[in-house]
């Protein structure tokens, strides 16, 4: 493997950190920890691979779980993997993935969510296409499955649906719930996640928008691929049409803090006219939905309706905070 920019390559296998932020969630943990140490485990002397859990419950209640694991993993264990535990008492979600950045100490940082469960052969597959393309950063696909079967409106809007692409295609934006990092670019680059999304969302589009802008890579690769372990209350219609709005809102929100604050002013024009061209197009394809009984015309007119709402609503500076804590609570995402 060959270093970038000329550099010479580095002695000794390449590091790499598997990164899963978590907010009490104990099952989830227990479900995701002993896979990502397999994959780590999968990489021999390839790779030398360890697993780090953030956690952002204030209260630090993931401390004992994740202790208990790593003493079994490195000691008691066969695998000799390190799992390590980070404590990052800030609210947001922002805040946690930029703990992880920080505390890695490692080449590379893989982010997955603690409610996702890696396929076979998973980050050996980001670990090759990185190889390959050597690029700031590899994203991977994401596929859904449900505790309980969403209705057929919910499918047939497509909401659980996200985009797949050819191995190798470059991408200008990407998520980080299945995201390889070349710490090194993000370094050099100066980025970091921006506490302004912590409690609404977006912050991956944005640091991903950054990225691209400064000049980094982004490559897919489509036959690494996650599950998504989607709760029973997320398949509710509410819940799909909200976070509908929320997309839009977060893109719009992100376009306009990508801009240089002398075209703000333009950007936020054309966002609202773009919102506002999808709530007239999707509130009439609905409307045409309802009259024929098209389940699929109602639920995607409606999704394209709130994601126009939600890019209005930013393009005017309103901030939708998904992930909103109680009033007596310091919850995040």
């Amino acid at each position: 493997m060959s270093a970038p920019d000329g550099a010479a390559a580095p002695a000794g296998p390449l590091t790499v950190t598997l990164a899963v932020l978590t907010f009490r969630r104990p099952t989830d943990l227990d479900a995701v920890l002993p896979l990502l140490v397999e994959q780590a485990a999968a990489q021999g002397d390839a790779y030398e691979v360890g697993v780090l859990v953030v956690d952002n419950d204030p209260g630090g209640g993931a401390r004992t779980q994740v202790e208990a694991f790593a003493r079994t993993a490195t000691g008691g264990g066969t695998s000799g993997i390190a799992v390590r535990y980070a404590h990052e008492p800030v609210p947001g979600i922002s805040a946690a993935r930029n703990r992880a950045l920080t505390e890695a100490g490692t080449r590379l940082l893989v982010f997955i969510d603690d409610d996702e469960r890696p396929s076979e052969r998973w980050l050996s597959l980001l670990l090759a296409q990185r190889e390959r393309d050597e690029p700031a950063a590899v994203v991977g696909s994401v596929v859904s499955t449900y505790d309980v079967e969403p209705d057929a409106w919910v499918r047939a809007g497509g909401f659980f649906t996200r985009r797949r692409l050819t191995s190798g295609t470059r991408v200008d934006v990407a998520a980080t719930n299945n995201l390889l990092l070349d710490l090194d670019v993000v370094r050099r680059l100066g980025l970091s996640f921006d506490l302004a999304f912590g409690l609404g969302g977006g912050e991956d589009m944005l640091f991903s928008r950054q990225l691209r802008a400064r000049g980094g890579q982004i490559v897919w690769c489509d036959e690494a691929v996650v599950t998504d372990v989607v709760p029973a209350e997320r398949v509710s219609r509410r819940f799909v049409l909200v976070r509908a709005m929320s997309y839009g809102n977060t893109w719009s929100l992100t376009s306009v803090a990508a801009a240089s604050a002398g075209s703000r002013p333009l950007v936020r024009a054309r966002l609202v006219v773009q919102g506002a061209a999808r709530v007239v197009l999707g509130a009439g394809r609905a409307l045409l939905g309802a009259l024929r009984r098209s389940a699929t015309d109602q639920a995607r007119g409606l999704k394209t309706a709130m994601r126009g709402a939600g890019m209005v609503g930013g393009a005017l500076g309103v901030r939708h905070q998904a992930y909103r804590r109680p009033r007596a609570s310091t919850a995040s995402r």
